[in-house]
């Protein structure tokens, strides 16, 4: 994710020195590098928790040891994909807010 916001911001900043850009511009470039993440981001996330399914309703020999191995890995999974498409995208502009009023 990180990845694509910077290359979106270092877009920006190949039009335009740090110093000139607007905040709109920079919250428009920002959220253009997240928006090309949210596909693969929620593919991802989504195969992992389908994947995690039989195994938290099964009812075979070590079900139960499984089912408390699989309840928290979807839950790590739906709070990873919440920090990736919302909170990172939220400090990366606050970072780059500051980086750009102090230049």
């Amino acid at each position: 994710m990180l990845v694509y916001l910077n290359q979106s911001f270092s877009e920006l900043t190949n039009k335009k020195p740090e110093d000139e850009i607007t905040e709109e511009e920079l919250e428009q470039s920002i959220f253009d590098g997240a928006v090309l993440r949210v596909r693969p981001v929620l593919m991802t996330t989504g195969a992992t928790i389908v994947g995690l399914l039989p195994i938290m309703v099964g009812e075979g020999t070590g079900s139960e040891v499984m089912q408390r191995l699989a309840a928290p890995m979807v839950g790590g999974m739906v709070s990873a994909l919440l920090l990736t498409l919302l909170v990172l995208p939220a400090i990366y502009l606050l970072l780059k807010r500051r980086q750009c009023n102090r230049i």
